[in-house]
């Protein structure tokens, strides 16, 4: 596999599922219903008042970071934090990309967020540029939703205090509520930040009581990554799905165990384990590649019945799941549910998702 590929791998399984997560994070994160709670953040209590805000102590991955007043130049250092800075009402100064090639690393509905504000410089994905970091002269990096190993961190602590990741999931996934809660402590916005989940929360369990049919249906999320085919089990993707009530299909369930939860290729001639009643694909590499295309697929009942829904790399709907931030959140439940419904009715006769 060449270097390109291999990222391309890397990023793709990343993108529509995250890592592997505890299944103490899949209980509590990414399928479950009620809100969380308050994990990982605390609000200081002895009177300490910094610039316009009191002093909060955030644990994280490596201990503790405390941040007095209001952070003004925010760096994110993880995949996705630039979201919820811009829904807590913060314009980061650097913003970390991932995927996408947009100004600022920004998707539309973060771009939105950001209005007339000075568009974030650009920090390279692949490898943390401290150099640059420094040069944004940072009052606060976030790095929640990131792999920050503890040399990174130690070394990011020292331009500026730095949150890294949850304690209790694995790297890169805590779930969108923690992220929230910890990004709302850090900017002296917790109020704030528990109206945005407590919004997003009440918009799926409206969605559930407008489509009564999600419950009794199954759903999979699935990829076709360099003509090669993966099924998820957890992540922001499958965490939605499962949030609107969907269960995992039993065939695919099997794949996985409670204690390994990680991405699974499906050989070719094994690809009806992705039967469901809704097939999500998420498309990576070139489109001749694809396992869409393949006769072995075109067999599916889901495939022949006008049940799958294809999204390339590049599209809204699905750089809004891979994201599954507080900003993108609002685009899926918008856009999804009703191509959801049509799905498992075998009638996916609505416009192709945008890309961008």
């Amino acid at each position: 596999m060449d270097t390109r590929t291999a990222r391309r791998t890397r990023r793709a399984r990343r993108a529509l599922s995250g890592p592997a997560l505890s299944r103490r994070s899949a209980l509590l994160g990414l399928g479950g219903v009620a809100a969380l709670g308050a994990a990982g953040c605390s609000s200081g209590t002895a009177g300490d008042e910094g610039d316009g805000g009191p002093t909060r102590t955030i644990e994280h991955k490596y201990g503790t970071t405390e941040i007095s007043g209001t952070p003004s130049r925010v760096v994110t250092v993880g995949l996705t934090e630039q979201d919820y800075a811009l829904a807590l009402g913060v314009a980061p100064v650097g913003v970390r990309e991932w995927f996408g090639g947009h100004p600022g690393a920004l998707w539309p509905w973060a771009a939105e967020a950001l209005g007339d504000a000075e568009t974030p410089e650009v920090l390279p994905v692949e490898e943390l540029n401290f150099e640059q970091i420094g040069s944004l002269r940072p009052d606060l990096i976030l790095g929640v939703n990131s792999g920050l190993t503890k040399k990174e961190y130690t070394t990011l602590s020292e331009l500026a205090p730095t949150v890294a990741q949850h304690a209790d999931y694995a790297d890169y996934g805590t779930p969108w509520q923690d992220i929230t809660r910890m990004v709302g402590t850090a900017l002296d916005e917790e109020d704030k930040a528990e109206a945005l989940i407590a919004d997003i929360e009440a918009r799926f369990e409206e969605i559930r009581e407008d489509n009564p049919d999600f419950a009794e249906s199954t759903a999979l999320l699935a990829s076709s990554i360099s003509g090669e085919a993966w099924a998820y089990a957890e992540g922001p993707a499958p965490g939605f799905l499962a949030q609107l009530g969907f269960a995992l299909p039993g065939d695919a369930e099997a794949l996985f165990t409670d204690e390994n939860r990680e991405p699974k290729q499906v050989a070719l001639e094994d690809l009806e384990v992705l039967e469901a009643d809704a097939l999500l694909v998420g498309l990576y590499g070139a489109a001749e590649d694809s396992v869409t295309r393949r006769d072995v697929f075109k067999q599916l009942d889901a495939a022949k019945e006008g049940r799958v829904l294809e999204m390339p790399e590049m599209s809204r709907l699905n750089g809004a799941l891979s994201f599954g931030s507080v900003l993108s959140l609002h685009y899926a439940l918008d856009e999804l549910p009703p191509r959801l419904a049509a799905l498992i009715d075998g009638d996916p006769g609505t416009e192709p998702d945008e890309v961008e």
